[in-house]
């Protein structure tokens, strides 16, 4: 098989790509024989939206869902779906509040098309718009760092252009935004076996061991940090070296602490607790007050840095809030 065939063979194969351009046919179908019938209008928005669903990284998806709103003439929907789209490519969705009581459907595939456009869904024409700019690509960085990529779907949208930043040589770049990515979604394993791999073969090894220490914390079977030990541990033996051991418990600590401080967005709205006031509580008492403002992903890092200090039930409170990532 050559490799465009096995391109194309891959796109096939792909099961929510597939389904989400099965929808957007069957979409446009009701759509062209809607003339005469708001029941059939009705079923292509919802195939539409189904589209999406399946598919976010499509822009013809979105094309299609925010042209049947406006037929529709469905205002609130059509800036729902807006709202959607921000808040997927990982910008503020309050910037839609600003238009609070105007009506979108005149200017609203005009604004679907300019966010398209400057931040294109799909990684490889995204890259196209930066490659040769270095501006662009600082830009980008600063950006990121401010963004709140906690929805699933932003978070694979970003992980997608770091692989391109990664591929064209920028490891550097590509290891500093990683730590932003992690932070606001912890739970992806693979995103930390991959980071685990890069630090491990630019002989970084502690960092490789936190790397690999994530991984299999959220996905056991893995057993990416006893693997590694043991790779550490034959290459000592093999060459005679001074045995390499795990970082200690405030190294550990110190790495919890960093990526706790990376994992809330700047939340300029947001009612801050008082640190006498947590510090009187306990640290539990500190996580309960994290998860119930939403911010899972610092309550994470507090729970395991509280494990790792030996805080009794503090591990039972890690799996807890490993659920609650699992679910989110």
């Amino acid at each position: 098989m050559t490799a465009k065939e096995s391109g194309i063979a891959d796109y096939l194969q792909h099961p929510r790509r597939s389904l989400g351009n099965r929808y957007r046919s069957q979409a446009e179908k009701f759509l062209k024989i809607s003339e005469d019938s708001t029941k059939n209008l009705l079923w292509a928005e919802q195939n539409a939206r189904q589209s999406v669903l399946h598919d976010f990284t499509n822009p013809e998806n979105w094309r299609i869902l925010v042209r049947i709103k406006v037929m529709i003439g469905d205002s609130e929907g059509t800036r729902a779906t807006l709202e959607d789209l921000i808040s997927l490519m990982g910008r503020d969705p309050e910037l839609m509040s600003q238009l609070a009581g105007i009506d979108l459907l005149d200017s609203s595939e005009s604004l679907l098309e300019g966010a398209l456009k400057a931040d294109p869904l799909d990684p490889d024409e995204w890259w196209d718009l930066v490659r040769d700019d270095p501006v662009a690509i600082e830009e980008f960085s600063r950006r990121l760092k401010l963004l709140d990529v906690r929805d699933a779907r932003a978070n694979i949208l970003y992980s997608r252009r770091l692989e391109r930043i990664r591929s064209n040589g920028m490891e550097d770049l590509f290891i500093d935004l990683s730590r932003y990515l992690l932070a606001q979604r912890p739970n992806n394993h693979e995103a930390w076996l991959e980071l685990g791999r890069m630090y491990e073969r630019r002989r970084e090894f502690d960092q490789a061991w936190f790397c690999y220490d994530q991984a299999q914390i959220h996905f056991p079977k893995s057993a990416a940090r006893d693997m590694f030990r043991k790779r550490m541990e034959e290459s000592v033996e093999g060459f005679g070296g001074k045995p390499w051991s795990a970082p200690v418990i405030s190294d550990r600590i110190g790495f919890l602490n960093r990526m706790r401080g990376l994992s809330t967005p700047i939340d300029h709205g947001s009612i801050e607790i008082s640190e006498s006031n947590l510090e009187a509580k306990g640290p539990f008492d500190e996580v309960s007050a994290l998860r119930e403002e939403g911010k899972t992903s610092e309550a994470f890092f507090l729970a395991r840095r509280m494990a790792a200090e030996g805080e009794e039930g503090a591990n039972d409170l890690v799996r807890e809030i490993m659920e609650e990532l699992d679910v989110e």
